[in-house]
């Protein structure tokens, strides 16, 4: 399917996961839905009512965060609103993703179409046609740190919408906004009372993150079990300990039976599995073999969490103040972002994890005291060749960076406001760190699917038969070597097979060649 034609609806139902996803990474197109509309215009004249009257009211008619003390008269407040996007706009650093900022976008559109923050509805609707023509707001690196919401990356995406600023067009050349508005037919928002401060105080960017790299994991943690599968058949290693009822029935984790359930089904009809008696006897295989359903479960059972925090911070309308059904106005702190940030740092350990028991089951292939027959590094000719040596040697590169990604972001707090803003979540540091732990799991599962899958060729040939091997396995060097992943023999530019294999993991296209075989993963 074209995401591109795609309608995704913004209306006062929740909108789901999968939405986010198709605008930020497939371009699907926004509509706001009548109700919507309706409940924002509400909701305006509730913040209409307010700004007439003479009592200050934070956001409305008073300063922000530590200048809340000061009450402003009607004829500076729409200066006041310019001057709040203009200077939080403070971003610093790289580029943000395009996704990403898609997200956030998107996440904050749905929040204002929730009649929750008495904004006009011109303004979201206008934010949709910023998405709909394909303009990405540049958003730097540094400036959120998590609390009163993204702040800075949000405000960038507002400067945009008033005309200031720049951004990247459809073609992504970076631009001013005002051209890129002009050529689209898009007029620039003039903000009104409380509409910058809605515009910005969200949690949208480190939610958005999040939702992405549930979604990235999830195909991950499949691959890891594939991976896994087809290392402990190329040790000659036992499939009886992925029995079911050594897993849900005396030990009731959901994600370990899962990926117990699915290394049975990858290795079912191998004919290398339960060698591990034969030449070199052993009574039970190495712990990275072993209990890689354990690990990987425990990772499962982490994402399961996460998506449960994900999808109650998506229900959410997070501003400060909120306009309330019954027409209260009042502040609030719902914009801390600890709920998010601490699953996105519990995942990034769980990630970390994952690849380190990868690692491991890696180098037992290459290890020729470990790897029950198969040659030194998987070498054609060890000594003259070397193999997969290196391969492995940037494999630990990767666990080891993982393991620095995973020292969590939100224990640490930096006071900011004047010590108004005195706690602090870093949910954005905690979001930006995960991702980059996220691709380094892709890579790290790479190398192992390239030294299984060689290891299980060599097998193969030294068996000179066809079939040894598992459907599945078979079909999962089918679709490596497809990729341009090469096989067993002498020494090669190492480094193209290895991006392939990246590119295969990251696609999903492995998990789909491998389910051709097995019907559905979990």
């Amino acid at each position: 399917m074209d995401m591109h034609s795609v309608v995704v609806q913004v209306g006062k139902a929740d909108v789901s996961a999968e939405d986010v996803l198709a605008v930020a990474r497939g371009g699907a197109r926004v509509e706001i839905g009548p109700d919507a509309l309706a409940e924002m215009a509400a909701a305006r004249a509730r913040i209409d009512a307010l700004a007439a009257e003479p009592r200050p009211v934070y956001g409305v008619s008073t300063g922000f965060g530590a200048l809340a003390v000061r009450h402003i008269s009607p004829e500076l407040r729409a200066q006041l609103q310019r001057s709040l996007v203009r200077s939080h706009a403070a971003g610093m650093g790289p580029l943000v993703e395009t996704e990403v900022v898609r997200a956030l976008m998107f996440l904050r559109m749905k929040t204002l179409a929730s009649g929750r923050t008495g904004v006009r509805p011109l303004v979201a609707e206008t934010m949709a046609a910023l998405l709909n023509a394909g303009i990405t707001p540049a958003v730097r690196e540094f400036g959120s740190l998590g609390c009163s919401g993204d702040l800075a990356p949000l405000s960038h995406c507002a400067l945009v919408l008033m005309g200031e600023g720049t951004a990247f067009g459809p073609d992504g050349v970076e631009k001013d906004a005002a051209e890129l508005l002009a050529a689209a037919g898009i007029t620039p928002v003039e903000l009104l009372e409380k509409e910058g401060l809605a515009l910005i105080n969200g949690t949208d960017g480190m939610l958005g993150m999040l939702l992405m790299a549930l979604a990235d994991l999830r195909r991950l943690y499949t691959t890891a079990d594939i991976t896994a599968a087809m290392t402990l058949e190329a040790l000659l290693g036992t499939d009886k300990v992925l029995a079911p009822e050594l897993h849900a029935p005396i030990r009731p984790h959901p994600g370990q039976a899962a990926a117990a359930a699915n290394m049975l089904a990858v290795l079912r009809g191998s004919g290398l599995t339960g060698h591990h008696q034969d030449d070199a006897p052993r009574v039970q295989d190495a712990y990275s073999i072993r209990c890689a359903p354990q690990v990987a479960g425990a990772g499962r059972d982490t994402l399961a969490h996460a998506r449960l925090v994900a999808d109650r911070e998506l229900a959410a309308s997070v501003d400060n103040p909120v306009v309330l059904p019954d027409g209260r106005v009042e502040s609030n702190g719902n914009f801390h972002g600890a709920p998010v940030a601490y699953v996105l740092d519990f995942l990034a350990i769980a990630a970390a994890d994952l690849a380190s028991i990868s690692e491991r089951r890696t180098d037992r292939l290459l290890d020729k005291a470990r790897s029950h027959g198969l040659p030194a590094f998987l070498a054609d000719d060890p000594g003259v060749d070397s193999g997969l040596m290196i391969a492995q040697y940037t494999q630990a590169a990767l666990v080891s960076e993982n393991k620095r990604l995973a020292v969590p972001a939100s224990v640490d707090s930096i006071p900011s406001s004047a010590m108004q803003e005195d706690h602090v979540s870093m949910g954005w540091s905690a979001a930006r760190k995960l991702r980059q732990a996220v691709a380094n799991l892709g890579r790290v599962l790479a190398v192992e699917l390239v030294a299984s899958a060689r290891a299980l060729e060599i097998r193969q040939q030294a068996a000179e038969q066809d079939g040894v091997l598992a459907p599945a396995t078979a079909a999962a060097i089918a679709a490596a070597r497809a990729a341009g992943v090469g096989g067993p023999g002498r020494d090669r530019f190492l480094s193209p097979d290895l991006e392939a294999a990246a590119a295969l993991v990251a696609s999903g296209a492995l998990v789909e060649a491998v389910q051709q075989v097995t019907g559905p993963l979990a």
